[in-house]
């Protein structure tokens, strides 16, 4: 029997997600924090001791100078990387340590 309201799973959580921009701009934080070590790959992960965001800006702790100062080079293009991969600007800044 199927019911008059039934939709696919899939459309049910977009609707929720949709309905939740806290809980969606959470989501894409998180994935803005995992893009760093997509996105850059396996090289620039292994320098990559701790990244986390708070309040707009990704936080990232690097153990090698010479890769910190060429992110720093391409930081404005890094922030529209990871804001397109989070799937919304989340990213105001990014800062290396």
């Amino acid at each position: 029997m199927l019911k008059k309201n039934a939709q696919p799973l899939s459309e049910a959580l977009s609707d929720f997600f949709d309905a939740n921009d806290s809980l969606k701009r959470k989501l894409a934080e998180h994935r803005a924090v995992r893009a760093w070590h997509e996105l850059l790959g396996e090289g620039v992960s292994r320098y990559t001791r701790n990244i986390y965001f708070s309040r707009s800006v990704l936080y990232v702790q690097l153990s090698s100078s010479v890769l910190r100062a060429e992110l720093l080079m391409n930081k404005q293009e890094l922030i529209g990387k990871i804001n397109g991969y989070a799937g919304m600007p989340v990213i105001s800044d990014i800062v290396l340590r």
